[in-house]
């Protein structure tokens, strides 16, 4: 019987420069995924990864189909053992994925997808149906065991983006001293005046913000998706909204206005309530914490950005209280 001849690992020859890189891999991979969830149906997302190991400097290249078999085993597993949590599942294709590549010391899997909420308008009730992106990331570190045996430790990521509305506090702040002065020309008594301001918020432009959200740690058992996207839609002027009535266009602008902000305002927000919303995180858990708000009257963005062990922004909150 013939033998198939033995094809050259080319990959594993040494490279002309030879030099570590940080990442390799494939980027882009679309997957459809099945997320369970307790005692209601399932979720189906489409969803693209990244996928990356290191590579060492006396190697040319890594073998890049390990990284779609990495994947595939576990979605396969998925049927006999349900993932719950997009980074668990991120979690596992790294540890697959650094089981499979013997030289490399880090893994990586990066996941982003887009996930519908249902939310109702804020006057009429109506039913509307809302995409947030969401995403996880997992990385996969061999580290010395106390046995003195290699093991592998995952550090898992999760956030979520989400839009929303904000009123510029310092344009409000103008237009209701204008007005105020024109009040008084007219002979409106000054607690009339307080009384008018407390019903009728003053006019401002307007912002469509971006806030995003992650939390990096070990262990995110208790880091509910849901609760991160709550958290942004708390943290800015106002939620909006796919389908709105006149009622509820009246409320959302209403709503704003009452509640002007900053882009450093949302981010300071968002800050105080992921300290309150997760108690149970250990000091070294990494937040990230950004708005992004595009500007109506100006050409640019604005934007403001905490990046910390969220130990750090515990600290501080409780210093400035």
């Amino acid at each position: 019987m013939t033998q198939c001849p033995i094809l050259p690992d080319v990959q594993a020859n040494r490279p002309t420069v030879p030099i570590n890189l940080t990442r390799v891999g494939v980027t882009d991979v679309k997957k459809l995924i099945e997320i369970k969830r307790e005692n209601k149906r399932p979720i189906i997302l489409m969803s693209s990864f990244d996928i990356f190991v290191d590579l060492p400097s006396d190697r040319k290249g890594a073998n890049l189909s390990r990284n779609f078999e990495a994947i595939e085993e576990v979605l396969t597993n998925i049927s006999q053992s349900p993932v719950y949590e997009i980074e668990n599942l991120c979690g596992d294709i790294a540890e697959n994925l650094i089981g499979r590549h013997e030289y490399a010391s880090r893994a990586e899997v990066r996941m982003k997808s887009e996930y519908m909420i249902r939310r109702k308008s804020p006057a009429t009730g109506v039913d509307c149906q809302q995409f947030v992106d969401i995403f996880a990331d997992a990385v996969a570190e061999r580290t010395d065991g106390s046995d003195g045996n290699n093991a592998v430790q995952i550090k898992k990521l999760i956030g979520a983006e989400v839009m929303g509305m904000t009123a510029c506090p310092c344009a409000q702040s103008m237009m209701q001293e204008e007005a105020e002065n024109k009040l008084k020309e007219l002979g409106l008594a000054d607690e009339k005046i307080t009384e008018f301001f407390e019903a009728i918020p003053m006019a401002s432009h307007n912002q469509r913000g971006r806030g995003i959200i992650s939390i990096q740690t070990l262990d995110t058992t208790d880091v509910r998706l849901e609760n991160i996207i709550e958290i942004i839609e708390a943290s800015m002027s106002s939620n909006v909204y796919e389908i709105l009535k006149r009622a509820d266009e009246k409320k959302v602008v209403e709503q704003a206005h009452k509640n002007p902000k900053f882009v450093e305002d949302c981010v300071r927000t968002m800050a105080k309530k992921v300290v309150d919303t997760f108690p149970q995180l250990p000091d070294d858990a990494i937040i990230t914490i950004k708005q992004i708000n595009e500007e109506s009257i100006h050409k640019h963005n604005a934007f403001a950005e905490r990046v910390a062990r969220i130990g750090d922004i515990r600290s501080e909150i409780k210093n400035g209280s």
